[in-house]
């Protein structure tokens, strides 16, 4: 008999793959021992410390830092420019 767990989405995510595949991110809170559960839904999972969570949460805003004005220059009004390569 496997053990009962609850797990709680974080309501005020909402994020899907750009690409529009249906892919979306779930990151969400087990109640019964804390951990972490961060879900690409449709694909696959993987289960995290909190400590974990955080480092992601870190490197996930380290990213969009440094993505943040490539991405504006290359893709204009919901609309992609030829590469800058």
């Amino acid at each position: 008999m496997s053990a009962c767990t609850a797990y709680s989405s974080d309501p005020d995510l909402d994020v899907s793959d750009v690409s529009g595949n249906g892919v979306e991110i779930d990151v969400a809170r087990n109640l019964m021992d804390g951990t972490i559960r961060l879900s690409v839904l449709w694909t696959d999972e993987i289960h995290l410390s909190p400590e974990g969570a955080k480092q992601v949460a870190y490197a996930l805003l380290r990213a969009a830092g440094d993505s943040r004005i490539l991405y504006r220059d290359v893709v204009v009004g919901g609309e992609r420019r030829e590469d800058p390569a």
